[in-house]
């Protein structure tokens, strides 16, 4: 690398961003465990009214009932992640960052404030509200609530990882390009966690946790239910699902170990995720063990939230090369512009 070159990526470095960004991670992990204990306790109408509580921003009694104050909590986390992400995108315009953090700001904006009127759309359709004797309006919006909090999870991911030195100086740890079929299968894999994470999302609105109420074996003895519902259909799918997640993660991370320049970059991760997808798995028969402890449950949904940023962060490090190619060393950057990839 010239010494022209590595001057300018130090500049690129903005240490506001990337701790910015870092301090935001830590904040969303508060909210997703205080917005996944609302729904394990049933608390999201603790409050009829949305934005305030109550009419208040401070209602009273809050802190002495357990289910106003799981809601109210996740109210005022989930206003300050706004503020955060406001924060976040002030500062990359301010720093003038390079224009897809700027875009990533202005994107984690927009989301944050979409997820706000998810979350208000819930509580305002409820049939409490409605007065209806269905609740499909507000387990709906409670679900894509939920999804898009993971998928804001991996916006925020993206943001840290694109500021941070390893990104901008050092290639996010590549010496070289990986394989493709390493990328792909990492963005497969993130799509199936993202898709398994929304069926338990839907089995959790639905209250059908303990559908299937032993493990691993149904009550009859059987891994396939003898009769379904809706409620033994999705709890189901989600056992389904879990088997499929586990087969996409085992074999990203064998491609990614059998690739040398993914193994060098993402070897040490490798084994975080393959350990966080063996405590999701015991988590998961623990909710069914336990008749659903709600710390227990709420703890098995933020531990498939890491699992989906550890996935996403690995595969967004496979993705330097082609999303910001201008970071690059001079020559590096010759060499992939010079591949018949590139010229097609």
């Amino acid at each position: 690398m010239s010494s022209e070159s590595h001057v300018l990526q130090k500049s690129l470095y903005k240490p506001v961003l990337f701790w910015g960004g870092f301090f935001t991670l830590i904040w969303i992990t508060f909210l997703l465990y205080a917005g996944g204990f609302t729904t394990s306790i049933r608390a999201g109408m603790a409050f009829l009214d949305w934005p305030l509580s109550n009419g208040s921003i401070n209602p009273d009694g809050w802190l002495e009932n357990e289910d106003m104050m799981a809601e109210h909590s996740h109210r005022l986390l989930g206003m300050v992640m706004g503020l955060l992400s406001i924060g976040l995108c002030v500062a990359a315009f301010a720093t003038k960052a390079r224009h897809q953090i700027r875009k990533l700001g202005v994107g984690l904006v927009v989301l944050v404030i979409i997820q706000g009127l998810l979350g208000g759309l819930r509580v305002k359709l409820d049939a409490l509200n409605l007065d209806i004797d269905h609740n499909l309006y507000a387990q709906s919006f409670a679900v894509a609530h939920g999804t898009l909090a993971q998928l804001f999870l991996c916006s925020l991911v993206a943001f840290a990882v694109m500021n941070s030195r390893s990104w901008i100086e050092r290639n996010a740890g590549f010496a070289a390009k990986p394989k493709p079929l390493v990328v792909k299968i990492g963005i497969v894999t993130c799509l199936v966690v993202i898709l398994q994470l929304l069926i338990g999302a839907v089995m959790r609105h639905s209250y059908a946790g303990l559908a299937i109420p032993t493990f691993p074996l149904t009550p009859y003895g059987t891994l396939v239910p003898p009769a379904f519902n809706f409620q033994v259909a999705i709890h189901f799918a989600h056992r389904v699902g879990a088997v499929v997640v586990t087969v996409a993660i085992v074999t990203y991370v064998v491609a990614a170990l059998r690739d040398s320049n993914s193994r060098q970059a993402l070897g040490s991760f490798a084994g975080v995720l393959v350990a966080l997808l063996l405590i999701q798995g015991y988590l998961g028969a623990l909710v069914i063990w336990t008749v659903r402890n709600p710390h227990v449950a709420t703890i098995h949904m933020l531990n498939g939230a890491f699992l989906l940023a550890f996935c996403w962060m690995m595969t967004l490090r496979s993705l330097k090369f082609r999303l910001d190619p201008s970071l690059l060393p001079s020559e590096t950057q010759d060499r992939i512009e010079s591949t018949p990839a590139a010229e097609a």
